[in-house]
């Protein structure tokens, strides 16, 4: 990731790799990670924070309420 402020926070040992946010995301960037939490279950992890568009959906959806979506602050002139 780069310096950006993540705009999805998944809290990996909560999740329970329903994968609902995955199939909700509307710009496809978040996935099941590789990694495998204290649970024994592969957590949802987000890809690609520049395409992500905030929507919030995936929080929406989650059913153990692990995502905290951000929106970033855009600077005012």
């Amino acid at each position: 990731m780069s310096e950006q402020a993540l705009k999805v926070v998944i809290d990996e040992e909560l999740c329970k790799q329903c994968e609902l946010c995955v199939a909700i995301c509307p710009v496809h960037v978040l996935r099941i990670s590789s990694k495998i939490n204290s649970k024994g279950f592969h957590p949802a992890e987000l890809f690609d924070n520049e395409k992500c568009i905030s929507c919030g959906f995936c929080a929406m959806t989650c059913p153990e309420r692990a995502i905290a979506v951000y929106k970033p602050e855009v600077e005012k002139a």
